[in-house]
Formats: C-alpha cells, structure tokens, sequence
C-alpha cells in the first residue's frame, strides 16, 4: 500500500513542477520509487520461493534462522529487501521537508460556554482573557 502511495505521489510531483517544487524533487522521489519497487520485488520473490515448500514445512513457525539452516539465504535476502523498503519509506517522506515549510497553520479557540452543557454565554470575551484570576 505505501508503495502504491508513493508511486501516486510521484506522479502528482510530476505534475506539478516547477510551479510547486523544482526537477530535483521529482527525480529525488522517482529514484526512491524504483528502489522501493526492486526492494519490494526481491522481497516478494524471495519470500515466496521460501514459503513455496521446498524448504521444509516449519519455515512459516521459524523465529530463529542459523547459517547451516535450508532457506537461509532467501531468509536473509527477503529481511534485508524489507529493510532497504523502509529505508525508501523513510527517505520519500523526507523529501516533503520543504513543500511544508511552505505552509503554515493558525487555529484560534473561541470559548462558547464555561461547559459544554451550558446555554448560558460565556462571559469571557476572546481566549487572551485570563479564566483565572492571578490570585490562585
């Protein structure tokens, strides 16, 4: 699913240059796109070779993996495409950095009530008024 979201995402970037971001963020995020697609593949195809039965029945219940073990090397070839996945995950949303350092939020509370069961108006005006007094 997040490799699906990347790939849209991408294309939106596409789109949307130079108006919005500039090439190099488009390239930045098509290059982390295919990474995360060979990494997904190796993936896949490792894991399913591992789990197709060739390597014994317990490989589904296995926790612990030693170098002398059937299936070690797609074990080890699948754990690091999964890590190399993230790693793509976690590189793709890096390069948003700047597109929301151009936004910035405001939220502003208006008190209504001094509950919410009251249907009596607050008496308090704006939220900069102190609800405490300075006494307490």
């Amino acid at each position: 699913m997040g490799s699906l979201y990347m790939f849209v995402q991408t294309i939106l970037s596409y789109q949307m240059q130079p108006k919005i971001h500039s090439k190099q963020v488009f390239w930045a995020r098509l290059l982390l796109v295919i990474w995360c697609g060979v990494s997904a593949f190796s993936m896949l195809t490792c894991s399913s070779l591992l789990y197709s039965g060739r390597f014994g029945s317990d490989v589904v219940q296995k926790l612990h993996w030693n170098p002398q073990d059937k299936g070690y090397v797609l074990h080890m070839i699948t754990t690091a495409a999964e890590w190399s996945m993230s790693c793509s995950f976690f590189g793709f949303f890096l390069t948003y950095i700047r597109d929301f350092q151009k936004i910035s939020l405001r939220v502003e509370a208006n008190l209504h009530g001094l509950t919410l069961y009251d249907t009596v108006p607050c008496p308090v005006s704006n939220e900069r008024t102190h609800l405490l007094s300075r006494e307490f």
